[in-house]
């Protein structure tokens, strides 16, 4: 077997059932804490406008772990689950979130290959892909993401992002 028809890795099975126990809300509220951290500040001001009030969604499959989550006031924001449906859902495994973050796979390849799934409003699902396309590839790189987070903790939360030009 050579190496590029090698399977994916995957969360097992065992670990999967214990985080789908797991409760959603702050899974959320991390996911919406990790974005602002790494990507609000990269958004152009029209993605910003664009993303205003919208519902998202993040499954990872093998984990078994939903995220909702929407952009409301400059910031990702936690939704709670049960509430309406989401305007896109974005699906794939654990690794093929990690690979498409660090540009190790291009989503068009992931989604052709039905390692990516998009559901729902697909004027806002390319506007997201394209958003993820267009980020500095160094801004998801670990390091960066380390040296981030340490800042934040040394000086503090960062001030929220005012839509108002």
């Amino acid at each position: 077997m050579t190496a590029s028809s090698s399977p994916t890795p995957r969360v097992p099975a065992p670990l999967a059932g214990l985080l789908q126990c797991l409760p959603r809300w702050p899974g959320s509220r991390a996911l919406a804490s990790a974005l602002n951290l790494l990507m609000a500040p990269h958004l152009p001001a029209d993605t910003c406008q664009r993303l205003e009030g919208r519902r998202l969604r993040l499954q990872v499959a093998d984990a078994r772990l939903e995220f909702d989550y929407t952009w409301r006031n400059g910031a990702f924001q936690p939704l709670a689950s049960g509430g309406p449906a989401p305007d896109l859902t974005l699906r794939a495994n654990a690794w093929d979130f990690y690979q498409l973050l660090q540009r190790g796979e291009d989503p068009d390849t992931l989604f052709f290959n039905r390692r990516l799934v998009i559901e729902g409003d697909t004027e806002l699902g390319l506007m997201v892909k394209n958003t993820l396309d267009s980020l500095d590839p160094g801004v998801l790189q670990p390091r960066a993401v380390l040296r981030q987070g340490w800042a934040v903790l040394r000086r503090g939360p960062m001030p929220r992002r005012s839509l108002r030009a």
